[in-house]
């Protein structure tokens, strides 16, 4: 992972004990590790809709032609894709780290926080 502290700095500030964040970077983090604890430590067992919101705002943010070329936008989209496959949990932390550091770029080029409105639809 490339930006190890600066995640580690997003999580602490802007990712709340419980509920979503108020900041786009926060949330991304939030769905990144909320997806990775599931897949590491439940094998998916517990997968529903609210994991499919995260895979799919991972995506509607990450896809951000402004900050990355097309090959990154297409490792994005296999990753999220990997993830999305719930029925094949993906068990090491090289494509959570991946996600993550795109996540720290795009808050980079946005020059975040970025704030965001809470999705009603999102529970977990």
């Amino acid at each position: 992972m490339k930006y190890f502290e600066e995640a580690k700095n997003i999580w602490k500030s802007y990712v709340p004990k419980s509920g979503q964040s108020d900041m786009v970077e926060g949330e991304l983090i939030r769905a990144t590790e909320k997806l990775r604890y599931e897949a590491q430590n439940n094998g998916n067992a517990n997968w529903d809709e609210g994991f499919e919101l995260f895979c799919q705002y991972l995506w509607d943010t990450l896809n951000d032609e402004k900050v990355f070329g097309h090959h990154v936008l297409m490792e994005i989209r296999t990753d999220i894709d990997t993830l999305f496959n719930h029925e094949k949990p993906y068990f090491d932390d090289d494509l959570y780290d991946r996600i993550t550091d795109h996540i720290i770029e795009w808050s980079l080029a946005h020059k975040g926080p970025v704030k965001r409105e809470k999705d009603q639809k999102q529970f977990r």
